[in-house]
């Protein structure tokens, strides 16, 4: 696995602009508020959904009052929004497969804005995508510790990947925040820890269409109502893309 990849694009959210900031925590906020109503409380020691939106919320540096007002008004009731988790599945540039997850008030209209980005870009919305993908607790330490490796090692975690500036420790989705607690005391707090999803076939596309893809994934992003994108192109193809600012 490649964690680089998903570390990459954290640290590329934390230095987004003013305007793309905004609308990453407008994003974290809807999850917070939609893991409260549908994982039945403002606890996140006893919410799995909201324990896990608000560790995402906070690895963008989602302000902690941001986050404290959004669980109240979701605790609140009245007339908040209700929002309901959808999935997209489909193929982009060089058959890339796609899985798009979302949380919208109006599927009429998420999945049209979808499509038209699928369709832009060279992709389709044809068949199902969704089992080309695990999904994993994943842990970001910014630390190259070789006594965190072995720890991690002991305690049996999925996979580890390090590189010269950080370990990504890869867990079972249920014990994700068990190794955050056996880590955390002596280590500290991990930089990321929330679960997502990783392919299970990484593709390694040319340059041309990995450019391709990667504005593929930023279009999709830029949807209010799409929370998280995950493709199968290999992690390095995108981070070198990135690099050099194709």
């Amino acid at each position: 696995m490649a964690g680089h990849n998903k570390w990459s694009q954290i640290k590329r959210k934390k230095a987004a602009n003013d305007k793309q900031r905004g609308k990453i925590i407008s994003k974290h906020i809807r999850a917070i508020q939609s893991a409260v109503r549908e994982g039945g409380g403002g606890d996140p020691a006893s919410n799995p959904l909201l324990k896990n939106a608000v560790s995402a919320a906070k690895t963008d540096d989602v302000p902690a009052d941001n986050i404290e007002r959004a669980i109240e008004r979701a605790l609140g009731g009245g007339e908040g929004q209700s929002f309901d988790a959808v999935a997209y599945e489909g193929y982009g540039p060089a058959g890339v497969a796609f899985l798009v997850e979302a949380l919208t008030d109006n599927r009429n209209r998420t999945v049209a804005e979808v499509r038209h980005v699928f369709s832009k870009h060279g992709g389709n919305m044809s068949g199902s995508t969704a089992w080309q993908f695990d999904s994993v607790g994943v842990l970001v330490f910014e630390s190259t510790d070789d006594a965190l490796l072995e720890a991690a090692m002991d305690l049996g975690v999925r996979d580890i990947d390090a590189d010269d500036d950080a370990v990504t420790i890869y867990t079972e989705p249920t014990e994700l925040y068990a190794v955050v607690d056996a880590l955390e005391p002596t280590f500290g707090a991990p930089a990321v820890a929330q679960l997502t999803k990783v392919p299970q076939t990484p593709a390694a596309p040319e340059a041309g269409d990995a450019s391709k893809i990667a504005r593929m994934i930023d279009a999709l992003e830029e949807l209010d109502d799409v929370q998280d994108v995950y493709t199968t192109a290999e992690p390095a193809s995108l981070l070198a893309v990135e690099q050099g600012g194709s």
